[in-house]
Parts: C-alpha cells; structure tokens; sequence
C-alpha cells in the first residue's frame, strides 16, 4: 500500500475503526490540577475533627449491607483505620484519592467531546477547586465515591455512541456494579439516562446486546447488594422513606439553590452553557441524552425528597461538556481570558472557605459557613462532648457507675464515645439509630442509665429517676445536632431492656 492509499485508509475505514480522533490529553494542566488538590485535602484533613458519618462508618464491622447503605465506604473507613491510624486523616486518604482521580475522570468527558489543551486545563482548574470535590474530598462520606462513579458511568457510555465502539457498554456496566457496593442511588442516575436516551436518543441502543449485556454485567458484580436487601426486607426502601419524611420538605425548596452552589455560581454558567451546547451541536447529537437526563434526575430528586446533592453527578457532566465552547469563548480576547482565570480563582477561594476547614473553629459559628454546610459544622465538638458525658459518668456513685449503661440518640454520638470514650474510662455505647439498633442492646446491668442527645424526652417517657447531668456544650458556639442537647441520668428499667428497646429505635 504507498503512502497516499495508507493515508486514505486511515481517514476512512482505518479511522473508523478507531472511532473519532480525539486531541491529546493536555497532561500538564491536568496532572498539576490533580497534584495540588491532592496537597490541599492531605494538609486539610486532620483540622478540625470527624464528621457523624465518619465516626460511624468506624463502628461498622464489615458486612454485605446494612440498613442504611451498601458496605464500600464503611469497609473503607475500617481498613484505613487499621492499616493506617485510627486517626481522622487516615481515613480521609480514600477522599483524598477519590476527589483526585474525579478530576482526571471529569477531563476525559470534556476530551472525549473534542476538548483540547485549554478546554481540558479549564475544565481540570475550575473542576477541582470546586465546591463538591473540595467539600466531598474532605471528608469520608458515601457521596465521596459517587465523585467518581457518577461521571465515569457517562464517560464510559459516551465513549461507546461517539466512537461506535459498543464494548465501552460493558466498561459502564462494570462501573454501575461495583458503585453498587457504595450506593443503590446510581440507580436514580440510570433511569435519567435511560429517559434521556429516549427523549433525544440514539434510541436504537435499546436494541443493542451491547446495553443488554452491560445490564446483566452491573447486576451480576452488584447482585450481593440485592440479595442482603431482599434477604432483609429491603430495607432501603424503608430508609428512604425516613429520609423522605425528615428532609423532604427542606429538600424540594433547597435542591434549586443548591444546583448553583453544587460547582459554585461562576461555573454555573459553565454547566448550563454545557446543557445548550448538547442539546443544539450536530456533532453531539448522539450524546444529548445527557443534557435530557437532567430535568429527569431534577424531578427524581424531587419527588424522593431525599439529599439536595443528588444531581450533582450529572451537572458535573454538563460542566465538563461547556468547558468546550467557554474555551474557545474566552481564548478569542485576551480580556476574557482574565475575567474567566479570575472567576475560576475567586469560586476557588470561596469555595474553600465553605468546603474545607479554612476558618479556625472559634470563627466559624460566627461566619455563615455552617449554615451553608452542614458537614463544616458536623466536625466540631465530638471530644468536648465526650468529656461531659464522662463528667456525668464519674459524677455517679458507686453502685449506679459499675453497671452504667450509655445510651447515644444517633449514631455520631454513639461513634463519638465508642471513639473517646475507652480512654476516658467510659463504658460501651448503645445506640437505636439506624444499623446500631440491630448490633447490639443494652445490658441488664442494673446501674444508671445515662441518656445523650435528643432522646432525653423520649427517655423520661420510658424511664424512671430522670434528672439532668448536663448540657452539651461545644464552647464555640458551632450550632451543630448536638449542642445544647441534655445529658440525662436515669434509672435502670425494672424489667430490663427487651421490651423497651425497640421504643429508641429509629431510621433517618
């Protein structure tokens, strides 16, 4: 074959075999985008203190499920504990990693649609000092791993109708089994998809084997996550509908501001210039299913009336999609080249000093940050309270401390305890919330019950001899879950706790 023929092979049928010509991956811009979020989050990671989740997830002992969610990120949060240090930056390395490798995950969306070196640069930049990877790469939460799963199931699936390479469905499906074991939720992601791809197409991907195969391949990697549920009455249908119950209401009014303040509002426009550019290029026809796929997770959301960072995922998408045509908007004068170089570092700034623990702990009740974000606020005050409650344990006489029994209203108290209390001599906790309802009740031991937290009530209900021990108290003033709430002392119940038990347990 001479040289002209090998050429028009290659622009035909060679070409084609390969799928679209994509431009190189811009690997400094990116790589450097990485490393420095990968320095911020391991410098952040041991201020301030544990979140609830994370003090949780440190209780669990590996399992196939649990109530509440699928087994990854508490296996995680163990591990790291073990391996590493029972400290609260060793479990936080996953975060780390997982808020990482989301950039370069976000990157290949916006190469994968014909981003080049300044689109993919913008895109890694902006993307990574965000207000989700920061706020969710500080800490070890379910929806960390979701930074990553979420994206790359759209990649994955972009990949195989822009190349027309249909084995990239099976790579998707692979993808949605193993975010499985992180959370059933992807499931929401998929059926926006799957309504997208009927709204706006290609349609014809429903007559693939290629997406049936990959359905069976999720199912199959995924498929202990279904048979603990159905073994157990699938309890994530009951747990959603408590979380639908407590934070619906607040959900379905803060989604909507959220949806702005998910990337920061600068990059907003970035996100929604994304949906237009889907939804009008010609060469993108085949994956404007994303953009349709968005109303779709908005009303999901919704209606489910569960967490307002739901839809976050698929706007990460969008917005690695508009970094294509903010590109090449910007790069035409010099003068928006500034004004984008300058909106992408002052989000960062902001961005920062909502997601990470930026203030010291004496100025954040003071700034609105905790009431922007709840897990800023969820960090503060854990050993304080830890120590009054061991106040009030080494207050108790002598007959009433030998058998005391330590009841937590939720389960950051009770990992909170379960965390500093050994070495302040405290006994074992028990909790009724979620899981820890079916790990464990309390003793028969006939000595003082002591009761943290919100379920001081509930217990004077239940309970007799009640008197008030103390009040939490964070000293900062950090107006969290806890602060405020009693510490109460009362009689160990004259028929012991079978019966009684199951009137402190409870879901949300």
């Amino acid at each position: 074959m001479n040289t002209q023929a090998r050429a028009l092979h290659a622009r035909s049928g060679g070409a084609a075999e390969r799928g679209p010509e994509l431009p190189p991956l811009a690997r400094f811009p990116v790589f450097a985008a990485m490393g420095a979020l990968g320095v911020f989050l391991t410098v952040a990671s041991a201020a301030y203190g544990y979140h609830r989740d994370e003090l949780y997830f440190r209780m669990l002992p590996p399992a196939w499920g649990y109530v509440d969610q699928p087994p990854l990120t508490p296996l995680l949060v163990r591990l790291f504990s073990f391996l590493v240090a029972d400290e609260v930056w060793a479990i936080r390395i996953p975060a780390t990693l997982a808020a990482v490798a989301s950039v370069l995950v976000v990157v290949l969306i916006t190469r994968e649609l014909g981003g080049g070196r300044a689109a993919q640069g913008l895109c890694a930049w902006a993307y990574a000092f965000a207000t989700a990877p920061l706020l969710f790469g500080h800490v070890m939460l379910t929806a960390t791993l979701d930074l990553v799963f979420w994206p790359a199931v759209v990649l994955l699936m972009m990949r195989a109708v822009l190349r027309e390479q249909p084995a990239w469905w099976l790579a998707a499906g692979a993808v949605v089994g193993l975010a499985m074991y992180n959370k059933l939720l992807i499931a929401g992601l998929l059926v926006s998809l799957a309504a997208g791809l009927l709204l706006a197409g290609p349609r014809k991907v429903f007559r693939s084997g290629w997406v049936w195969g990959a359905a069976v391949l999720a199912l199959a990697i995924g498929s202990p996550n279904l048979f603990y549920q159905a073994a157990n009455g699938w309890p994530q249908l009951e747990m959603g509908a408590a979380l639908a119950e407590n934070n619906a209401a607040e959900t379905r009014v803060l989604m909507w501001p959220f949806l702005f303040l998910t990337l920061g509002p600068p990059l907003a426009v970035v996100w929604a210039a994304g949906a237009v550019a889907l939804l009008r290029r010609p060469q993108w026809r085949t994956v404007r299913f994303t953009a349709a796929a968005l109303p779709v997770l908005l009303t999901l959301t919704f209606l489910a009336g569960g967490q307002i960072y739901y839809p976050s995922g698929l706007l990460t998408v969008l917005f690695a999609a508009g970094c294509v045509p903010t590109a090449a908007f910007v790069a035409a004068r010099v003068r928006r080249r500034a004004l984008a170089a300058g909106a992408v570092a002052l989000n960062a700034a902001v961005a920062a000093v909502i997601s990470l623990p930026v203030l010291p702990v004496p100025a954040l009740a003071a700034s609105p940050v905790p009431d922007i974000n709840q897990v800023a606020a969820d960090q503060v005050g854990w050993p304080v309270y830890v120590e009054q409650v061991a106040a009030a344990y080494r207050s108790l006489p002598g007959k009433d401390a030998e058998g005391a029994v330590l009841i937590a209203s939720n389960y950051g108290e009770a990992g909170a305890l379960a965390r500093y209390g050994p070495a302040l001599g405290l006994p074992p906790a028990y909790s009724g919330h979620n899981e820890l309802q079916f790990r464990s009740r309390p003793p028969d031991t006939g000595g003082a019950v002591i009761v943290v937290g919100g379920q001081a009530s509930l217990a004077r209900t239940l309970l007799e001899g009640c008197r008030r021990a103390g009040v939490l108290d964070n000293g900062v003033g950090v107006d969290n879950e806890e602060q405020g709430q009693e510490i109460l002392v009362c009689s160990s119940p004259a028929a012991g706790w079978r019966e009684l038990w199951p009137a402190f347990a409870h879901y949300d």
